[in-house]
């Protein structure tokens, strides 16, 4: 089951109505700087976040501060997302580690009693740059069933 789902509409939302959503606007987030604002703020992220993805990684995988154990990142416009970035490898870097992150938050740590999983869903405003970056670094996707 792939990790990133593509909605068809913002209803399909509405099937996460118990989940914390944080929203990055693809519009607002064309540069790595501008997404690491977007996801800090949707996000609370603690002060000691330095806009690096080994920072981003270090805190997606924690997310203690958060009372919610149901997260629901959604990016919309995902046609302007990244789109001023330059280096594709980053891109690509930043979607591994949402994909890497969203598997590591299906794993129950068994030494910490956990009444429900800790979930980590990605949903995306589909578009044709982003299914075709996806197809050639060979990301899973699927629509959302």
């Amino acid at each position: 089951m792939a990790n990133f789902k593509f909605i068809e509409s913002k209803e399909d939302l509405k099937a996460f109505a118990g989940f914390r959503m944080a929203e990055i606007d693809g519009e607002k987030a064309r540069t790595m700087k501008e997404f690491f604002g977007q996801i800090a703020r949707a996000l609370d992220f603690p002060e000691e976040f330095d806009h690096s993805l080994e920072s981003l990684d270090d805190l997606l995988n924690d997310l203690s501060w958060l009372e919610e154990d149901r997260i629901l990142l959604f990016i919309s416009h995902s046609d302007a997302f990244l789109s001023q970035e330059k280096n594709r490898d980053k891109i690509t870097e930043v979607f591994n580690l949402l994909d890497i992150t969203a598997e590591d938050w299906k794993w129950v740590d068994d030494e910490v009693e956990a009444e429900s999983p800790r979930e980590f869903v990605i949903l995306i405003e589909p578009s044709q740059q982003l299914t075709t970056l996806f197809d050639q670094e060979g990301i899973a996707y699927e629509p959302i069933a």
